[in-house]
């Protein structure tokens, strides 16, 4: 039986995940976030879909980013309460984080 070539496009998904991954969880400050079935948001919304698919939350993440530029009181916010500048990786980890605490973990932990 003749071997079937993967999908270019799942491929290049899958790279960009283990990338991404790698990113986000190289630091060990933080225990993973795990999915649990009491999470504040069911694990059947359209949420946990797309916060779930990194590529979708690459291409959202620089979306809303470029959106908040646009908000001039956003944008004012970011540059006098953010770290962003001076630490732009962990910035980013944060708001990752707070994503995939909110989405996906135990209703107590969200609060923490």
């Amino acid at each position: 039986m003749p071997r079937l070539l993967p999908n270019p496009a799942e491929a290049v998904r899958r790279r960009l995940a283990r990338e991404v991954h790698g990113v986000f969880h190289s630091s060990s400050d933080e225990p993973r976030v795990t999915r649990s079935p009491n999470a504040l948001i069911a694990a059947d919304s359209v949420a946990w879909r797309v916060h779930g698919d990194v590529t979708t939350m690459m291409v959202g993440g620089i979306a809303a980013l470029l959106l908040q530029m646009l908000h001039p009181a956003a944008l004012a916010g970011v540059w006098d309460h953010s770290d962003f500048e001076s630490d732009r990786l962990g910035r980013l980890r944060r708001t990752a984080r707070f994503l995939a605490v909110t989405t996906f973990a135990e209703r107590g932990q969200r609060r923490r």
